[in-house]
């Protein structure tokens, strides 16, 4: 999928929302406990319920391995479920692997070979050797961690030296590692001032932005200082979405979230005359 293709989906769906499935098993309804595959089970009316209000889903590894190969096997239907029913979504990885070179392609081998996501979330601490493994798939994405949306983030991605913070540096000399058809970056909602200088940098790439809903960060401060006139935004949102109720109706409150964010994104994309 292009980076043209994504921009096209935004504009028939009227949405640049990504429904993040951090699925835990503690969390879902007790009731879908006695179906064989309760995390399926839930992530199946989750995307039942949403994807006609979403471009992308962005299964959270952790929650998955923490179960074993029942996890596994759990994300592997969920997937292909997707890739089957509704073709048109974009499926990321939130995986944060990077590790040396051999290792970096025996991961993108399995999201990219056996899993067939489009896309996976890399950390480009260990540099270019260990992303450019990634990079070898065509039709497929690496999205690198540039500004996190954690209280650690402080720790090392403000860390300047010549004026430049560390952040800065990491997206100056990645973004020469692909093309704006498959790179991507990360960078958290509740930095969203700090979306203007990056967009300095990085003009017409894609940005996936974690932490709109449950972790305080404003939609609509991220389109004003993120967004270009291919939107340029994938805006996630996880826990507001899919944990928005807990019965047997928990599907369509879900629905009624996404909804709630898609006429915001509906707005913002109005306003930017992208519709």
């Amino acid at each position: 999928m292009t980076s043209k293709e994504l921009f096209e989906n935004i504009k028939k769906k009227k949405s640049f929302l990504c429904v993040g499935l951090d699925t835990d098993i503690a969390k879902i309804p007790r009731f879908l406990l006695d179906t064989t595959d309760p995390v399926f089970a839930f992530n199946k009316q989750i995307i039942d319920a949403t994807n006609d209000l979403t471009i992308a889903y962005k299964p959270n590894l952790a929650f998955y391995e923490s179960l074993g190969v029942n996890g596994w096997n759990s994300l592997e239907k969920t997937v292909n479920y997707i890739k089957y029913k509704y073709p048109d979504i974009f499926i990321i990885a939130d995986a944060k692997r990077g590790d040396i070179g051999n290792t970096s392609a025996m991961y993108a081998k399995a999201f990219f070979d056996h899993m067939e996501f489009d896309a996976v979330t890399v950390a480009p601490y260990m540099g270019e050797d260990s992303v450019k493994p990634f990079m070898t798939y065509v039709d497929k994405w690496v999205i690198l961690l540039a500004l996190t949306s954690n209280k650690g983030a402080a720790d090392f991605q403000y860390m300047t030296q010549d004026g430049e913070r560390l952040f800065e540096k990491v997206i100056k000399t990645s973004k020469e590692w692909g093309t704006t058809d498959s790179l991507m970056y990360v960078v958290g909602a509740t930095k969203a001032e700090m979306l203007g200088d990056i967009r300095k940098i990085i003009p017409e790439h894609f940005l996936l932005v974690p932490g709109v809903g449950a972790q305080g960060g404003s939609l609509r401060e991220v389109a004003e200082n993120g967004m270009n006139d291919q939107c340029g935004l994938l805006v996630n949102s996880s826990r507001g979405i899919i944990y928005a109720g807990d019965g047997e109706d928990f599907a369509a409150k879900a629905r009624n979230s996404a909804l709630e964010v898609q006429k915001e994104m509906e707005e913002l994309l109005v306003a930017r005359g992208l519709l």
